[in-house]
């Protein structure tokens, strides 16, 4: 078995089969957790809990107005590449006859420059995330491995997709097969580290907004 058919097949495989299983794992052991009874009393005209869950989810999703110089450009870049890293999953051509022969959905793709274009941009965002990450005194000291491993794995499928495209270093074959492989790793990874926040993150958001909500505060 060759490294790409290795990685087409058993890597890959065992990376799907990983997250699909971590993540459904840690979605139902949080929401399956025993809760007190709300024995309060909503406010009146309190909308109603998903409602302001979803508007919670939508209002924490755009920037906060009253954002300090300081922390700006790690919000804006935030944005950067978390876009950049959906536009290239979900935009290029390959990426969607991979998804199709997954789940049998598929839309338009975008030019092949244009994500290779948002490809370059994501990378150096990355980059300047880890750099302000290991410049910034409190950003440094509130890290540890999970933070940095994340980032990496992360990053490795943007610069080997990149460096597939390109053909730099090596032949495409293997080019492919790293590329990959850092899917399956990323995969395999997702659920068990601070990537999970993908998912979390909305139903922390949706949360916090019904509770608020309910008690006629802002959250």
């Amino acid at each position: 078995m060759s490294l790409l058919e290795f990685a087409r097949g058993p890597a890959l495989q065992a990376g799907i089969a990983i997250f699909v299983f971590g993540v459904t794992w840690r979605l139902l052991a949080l929401l399956l957790l025993p809760r007190l009874r709300e024995r309060s009393v909503a406010r009146p005209g309190s909308p109603p809990a998903v409602w302001a869950g979803l508007r919670e989810i939508g209002r924490r999703s755009l920037p906060w107005t009253g954002l300090p110089k300081a922390s700006l450009f790690g919000t804006l870049n935030g944005y950067v590449f978390h876009l950049g890293i959906a536009i290239v999953v979900f935009g290029l051509a390959q990426h969607i006859v991979f998804i199709r022969g997954l789940f049998g959905v598929a839309w338009p793709n975008l030019s092949s420059n244009l994500v290779n274009a948002v490809a370059i941009v994501t990378v150096a965002s990355m980059l300047a995330a880890l750099a302000r990450r290991i410049a910034s005194p409190v950003l440094r000291l509130l890290s540890n491995v999970d933070d940095y491993l994340s980032w990496l794995l992360a990053f490795l499928p943007v610069i080997t997709g990149v460096a597939a495209v390109a053909h730099l270093g090596a032949r495409y074959e293997t080019l492919l097969a790293a590329h990959i492989l850092s899917v399956a790793l990323f995969l395999a990874w997702f659920p068990f580290g601070k990537l999970m926040h993908a998912f979390l993150v909305f139903v922390t958001r949706a949360q916090t907004g019904a509770f608020f909500a309910r008690r006629g505060a802002e959250a």
